[in-house]
């Protein structure tokens, strides 16, 4: 008899847990909630054999996500014949409160379990955090004021810098330029609900793996492109995290000595040549005799056929294209994904940053280089998502508590 020989894999004795029984059911209550979320409405007859799970297994993991109100009953569906099953999708009363925080301006919306954007407000904010906080605040009380039939599960955070995963506080922002403060518990401690925090490029990622569907994928990078430039890893299915929250800073790779100063204190960084304030100043350069201008107003001078514009936003892709390098070289992604202002001209940006990718790849076919098309609403999103998923997180963990209590 022949027997395959299988691999065997390290295993850190650290972070060593066995499985379990109660790990099974988790894993099987995600693929089932996030079978409801993908083809809602659904019956549970559909679930079971979309899933390969017993029907009386399907019930039981639908029964609970009833119960812990992510799940809803709904319309009849129609058979031939016999009885007509009932269907569930997801919970649309559910919702978390977003906030996105750039310098200068914030967004703060309502956002459902299914990622839409409900309610959406600005708030002009300033370089002192606590007064900014407030403002902020002031926004999602009023939010909350407006739809108080919805149920808020907590407050996620949208930020252009890195948080460090175990004390909850941003560590690093230099665009910023927020001295210490304790956002997370000033806005716990006036509001009363729980409060994530995440940097924005890893908000936008966690948007496109919720609500974008990205199967199949196991290895990307996600590239904001905003006043800076902020780099998200998923490596093996995995965000990558890395010692306090500071893996793939790759905007503030010095890639020339001599180039302009950074906000991180540096000369040359990558998110020199390559953010949105890159392309202003290229612009600049150019017509130093022209108003200042914003980077939105740059794309449409540049599609109203302005030289100096377009030759400014070519610049900018050239090196967005030339730094993806690093990335590429680094962690060998599947996929690229770009978010930013940017994306709404992706028809001028695509081209140059690929065929910079293509030419400098080392070996092999250069990743798939696409759009997010979302920006500030991908970052909102992921705000949102990482609420659900710390309450999801929670609900799992009861019942296997109790299950241990009653073992005992």
């Amino acid at each position: 008899m022949r027997h395959d020989r299988q691999g065997v894999r390290h295993i850190d004795l650290a972070e060593m847990q066995l499985a379990t029984s109660e790990t099974a059911r988790i894993i099987n209550r995600d693929i089932v909630f996030e079978l409801i979320r993908a083809s809602q409405p659904i019956s549970r007859a559909d679930l079971a054999r979309r899933s390969g799970l017993g029907r009386s297994t399907i019930s039981q993991i639908v029964d609970q996500l009833i119960r812990e109100n992510w799940v809803r009953e709904g319309a009849m569906g129609s058979l031939p014949r016999g009885r007509r099953p009932t269907l569930v999708g997801l919970n649309g009363d559910l919702v978390a409160i977003a906030v996105d925080i750039h310098p200068r301006q914030a967004s703060v919306a309502l956002v459902d379990l299914n990622g839409r954007l409900l309610s959406r407000w600005p708030v002009l904010i300033t370089s002192d955090p606590a007064p900014s906080m407030r403002l902020i605040i002031d926004c999602m009380q009023r939010i909350r004021r407006t739809d108080p039939r919805r149920s808020i599960e907590g407050i996620g955070i949208s930020l252009p810098g890195r948080v460090n995963p175990t004390t909850q506080r941003l560590i690093f922002a230099p665009n910023l330029k927020w001295p210490d403060f304790d956002i997370k518990k000033m806005v716990e401690t006036r509001m009363e609900l729980p409060v994530m925090m995440e940097n924005d490029a890893t908000a936008c990622l966690l948007a496109e793996l919720t609500f974008a569907r990205m199967d199949g994928v196991r290895d990307a990078v996600l590239v904001a492109v905003a006043e800076g430039v902020g780099t998200c890893v998923l490596a093996n299915g995995q965000l990558v995290a890395g010692h306090s929250g500071m893996a793939g800073e790759f905007g503030h790779i010095p890639i020339d000595p001599d180039g302009p100063r950074c906000g991180c204190g540096k000369n040359g960084c990558w998110e020199v040549f390559s953010s949105s304030r890159a392309a202003l100043r290229y612009y600049r350069e150019l017509r130093p005799k022209r108003p200042a201008v914003a980077f939105q107003e740059l794309l449409n001078m540049a599609e109203e056929g302005d030289p100096a514009a377009g030759q400014a936003l070519t610049m900018q892709a050239k090196w967005i294209g030339r730094g993806l390098r690093m990335i590429i070289a680094s962690v060998s992604p599947s996929t690229i994904l770009i978010a930013g202002e940017l994306t709404s001209a992706w028809h001028r940006f695509g081209p140059v940053v690929q065929k910079e990718v293509a030419d400098l790849t080392l070996a092999g076919a250069p990743p798939m280089i696409r759009p997010t098309h979302e920006g500030e609403i991908a970052r909102l999103r992921g705000a949102a998502a990482l609420v659900f998923k710390r309450e999801a997180r929670r609900a799992t963990a009861a019942p296997a508590a109790m299950d241990s209590s009653m073992s005992a």
